[in-house]
């Protein structure tokens, strides 16, 4: 539009203007009169006016539908960061498809898994189109971190490995199952441990494979890391075994089994971290081997305990480490080394001489029955360490003022400080070593409640623990935060009839959720406890 120097044309004079140049349009066309152009209207002088303009009434604007700013997902555990925004979320619509981003094609089984779960197509490598989840590698971030937005109708989770990618995809669909839809906005979220997960005692009670498998589809979807197997205990030798076994107990899962265990489980971004407790705890060992026996003085039989000084001891058992290690793929070894009998003695060097006097052949004069011990677990150490796993041991098998000390690489799988040997956890941090929390006055659920164990409640887990609090209630200076990689819930069989599969998988239910809860974000949570339990319940499968 032009303006006059009087400025804007405005009311009759806008009107006259917009005649004018109507005007001038039609006769600088060319178009003929008739159906559709207005006719010449004759004027006073004779000569043709224009016909008279007439104007339609603006149609009225439809109405923008307005949203609130977007409140946070309600999952378990809690997103840690989630940046709100106006929009109607996004919801499984019969169009909806998963595609995968570019570069992305190792997320198939990500992709695959939640177009299942929602009802939704499975497109592949695909660019995104309206209502759609698209999965994407290559984002910054830490490990196991992803980024999910939902904007213009569709939601996009990226992050820098799979692990991450498919745990945005579990805020997905916990999402979307507790409440119908994504909300809108950006969720930002990440671990604050590395290490999550539960532990079960397959030795002493017999699990099935199935009942392990669904364990593990319930710590996938809780972002838990880690399933823990003490396969190996005075009970029960609970693996099939070729390289010996005569040490297999009836009931056992078979290697076929475990591999589709194992399968599953890497799917689900979940690593089984296998243990072989030795030399305690080796009773199934012994039956089939009562020569390996350790014997005191007095001729007493302590269950369990193998004699260390008996080179034969340390042979079969690096012949089940080295078969275990090879059907186990994962990055861990438990090597056990608590609660060795013979190192509960009041006296251990005139209780066993036979050991004692072992350690001073290896170790020199002050060579003690603890030195033998310590060896021991090097020596295990050092069966397992070419394979590239990290090696783990529980903290009393850890032993201080010996002329040996156990390798610097073994975690600390810290559980207690009431057996021998076990001390509080600050001289294990400050001595510089990695710690996993398994705190038995919290995260312990013992069958039949044997030894002043209770059942643990995820309520005390959910209001009271963190992943500092190792020993007891009092949880040790944050300085020490790095060195706790993170905790597990662990199951312990003492009374295997006390309760029935179904009967353990309800019990440890609650506190699971609660644990996953605190090693994601260790920090108070948000919610009240009953808020927590009711959005848990409603989120499970």
């Amino acid at each position: 539009m032009r303006y006059s120097p009087r400025g804007p044309l405005r009311g009759p004079a806008l009107l006259a203007a917009a005649v004018a140049l109507t005007t001038v349009a039609a006769c600088s066309s060319g178009a003929p009169s008739g159906a559709g152009s207005p006719s010449p209207v004759p004027s006073a002088t004779g000569t043709a006016a224009p016909a008279p303009v007439t104007t339609s009434p603006s149609p009225t604007p439809t109405p923008t539908r307005t949203y609130p700013l977007s409140a946070a997902p309600r999952t378990v555990p809690a997103v840690r960061s989630h940046e709100p925004a106006r929009g109607p979320g996004w919801k499984p619509g019969p169009r909806a498809g998963v595609v995968l981003g570019a570069d992305s094609a190792g997320l198939a089984d990500e992709g695959r898994l939640i177009a299942e779960e929602l009802g939704l197509r499975y497109r592949g490598e695909a660019a995104a189109g309206p209502g759609d989840v698209e999965l994407a590698l290559g984002a910054k971030g830490a490990p196991e971190s992803y980024t999910l937005t939902v904007e213009d109708g569709r939601v996009r989770i990226a992050g820098p490995d799979e692990a991450g990618v498919f745990y945005g995809t579990r805020t997905l669909k916990q999402s979307v199952r507790g409440s119908g839809a994504m909300p809108e906005g950006t969720v930002a979220d990440r671990p604050a441990k590395p290490q999550r997960g539960l532990n079960v005692d397959i030795a002493r009670k017999h699990f099935t494979a199935a009942w392990l498998e669904d364990r593990v589809r319930e710590m996938g979807d809780l972002k838990l890391n880690q399933l823990g197997l003490h396969f190996s205990d005075d009970q029960g030798f609970r693996i099939e075994s070729d390289s010996h076994p005569e040490v297999v107990s009836e009931q056992h899962l078979t290697k076929a089994e475990v591999r589709r265990i194992l399968a599953l489980a890497a799917s689900r971004h979940v690593t089984v971290v296998p243990e072989i407790d030795s030399p305690g705890h080796l009773g199934a060992v012994i039956a089939a081997h009562p020569d390996l026996q350790l014997v005191s003085a007095t001729g007493r039989t302590p269950r369990g305990a193998v004699d260390i000084s008996d080179p034969d001891s340390a042979r079969i058992v690096d012949d089940l480490l080295r078969e275990y290690t090879a059907l186990f793929p994962g990055a861990y070894w438990h090597l056990g080394a608590d609660e060795y009998v013979a190192l509960m003695a009041k006296d251990p060097e005139a209780s066993y001489p036979q050991l004692a006097r072992a350690a001073r052949e290896a170790y020199g004069p002050s060579g003690r029955v603890q030195d033998l011990a310590t060896g021991w677990l090097n020596d295990r150490a050092a069966t397992v360490r070419p394979t590239g796993k990290t090696l783990k041991a529980w903290n009393d098998g850890f032993f201080a003022g010996g002329v040996v000390s156990a390798a610097k690489d073994i975690e600390v799988e810290y559980w207690t400080g009431k057996e021998y040997g076990a001390r509080p956890p600050l001289p294990y941090l400050r001595a510089g070593r990695a710690l996993v929390n398994l705190n038995d006055e919290y995260l312990y659920y013992v069958l039949g409640e044997p030894n002043d164990f209770t059942y643990p409640t995820g309520r005390r887990i959910y209001e009271q623990w963190t992943p500092l609090v190792v020993r007891g209630t009092t949880p040790v200076p944050a300085r020490y935060d790095a060195q706790i990689l993170g905790g597990r819930l662990a199951v312990w069989c003492d009374f295997a009839n006390a309760q029935t599969q179904a009967q353990v998988a309800a019990g440890i239910r609650l506190p699971l959720e609660a644990l996953a809860q605190k090693v994601w974000d260790p920090r108070k949570p948000a919610r009240s406890w009953s808020d927590f339990r009711a959005l848990a319940a409603k989120v499970r499968d």
